[in-house]
């Protein structure tokens, strides 16, 4: 947890104007389709920032946030690699080499973007819509 939360002033003086827009965009997306309990937190090592969308003590999802950079985190567990896998030509080619080159650990595998624009945002609901339905419509 974070004693101070950013606000949009710190947000956009750390990943710059186009880059935080890119990120309340893709909170927006989730937002709407997903009632979840958003949990700020340190970004560890590589990152100044980590946002959490969880629910009943399950992560559905995490953006982070670093000098000039955003990075958007899904984790797949065993059952939902299976899904991606049989449904993975529907996604761009990007999505296919960053689950390509995820690392695989005991708990999932875990994907990591940085997005840069919206382009990949249709991938990223149909990623989350793997993890758990959307309980907004």
């Amino acid at each position: 947890m974070l004693d101070i939360i950013p606000g949009p002033e710190q947000m956009t003086a750390l990943v710059g104007t186009s880059l935080y827009g890119v990120w309340k965009q893709l909170c927006a997306l989730i937002e709407e389709r997903y009632e979840m309990d958003p949990v700020w937190g340190k970004g560890g090592k590589a990152w100044t920032y980590e946002y959490k969308y969880r629910r009943g003590g399950k992560t559905l999802c995490a953006l982070y946030a670093r000098e000039n950079c955003i990075g958007f985190m899904v984790i797949l567990g065993k059952e939902e690699r299976l899904k991606f896998e049989k449904e993975r030509e529907a996604y761009t080619e990007e999505v296919q080499r960053v689950y390509e080159e995820a690392q695989t650990y005991h708990d999932g595998k875990w994907m990591m973007f940085e997005p840069t624009d919206t382009a990949l945002f249709d991938d990223f609901i149909r990623l989350l819509g793997i993890k758990r339905r959307p309980n907004r419509t």
